[in-house]
């Protein structure tokens, strides 16, 4: 039994080891890309055209981005068989990849948010819009 189980943890290392490239990808792009793309998107401009045009570009980076967060958590999928070990062999690949599944949901959880508050902006901002143009032709039509 515990030559089987010896011999499950050194497949577990070398299916990581497999699996370990698509997380430094990831890993490498939300660092260098990703997180940068977001911060930039904090301070949101003033005016509804300028809003429409962050947005637009928000969602060509969102595509990027989203395709990215599939692809960690397909390959995170791919290890979930390391949870049943605790070995000390193994422990140094465990904290590998929750390091990873942490840096993963972070910024997954990141690009939702910003995804949702962008478009609620814009939507608050067309309201707003709406109700000035509104006020505007009420005012107009006072003055006749």
């Amino acid at each position: 039994m515990l030559s089987n189980k010896r011999i499950q943890e050194l497949e577990l290392v070398m299916e990581f080891e497999k699996v370990e490239g698509c997380f430094k990808e990831v890993s490498s792009w939300i660092e260098n890309v990703g997180r940068k793309r977001l911060k930039e998107t904090i301070n949101l401009d003033d005016s509804l055209e300028m809003l429409l045009q962050a947005q637009r570009q928000f969602r060509e980076f969102d595509l990027v981005a989203s395709e990215y967060c599939r692809r960690g958590q397909e390959a995170l999928k791919k290890m979930d068989r390391w949870e049943d070990f605790s070995s000390v062999d193994v422990h140094s690949y465990r904290v590998k990849l929750q390091t990873y599944r942490d840096q993963l949901e972070e910024f997954c959880t990141q690009l939702d948010e910003n995804r949702h508050r962008i478009c609620e902006t814009v939507r608050l901002y067309e309201f707003f819009d709406k109700v000035r143009q509104g006020i505007c032709c009420m005012e107009e039509g006072v003055k006749s």
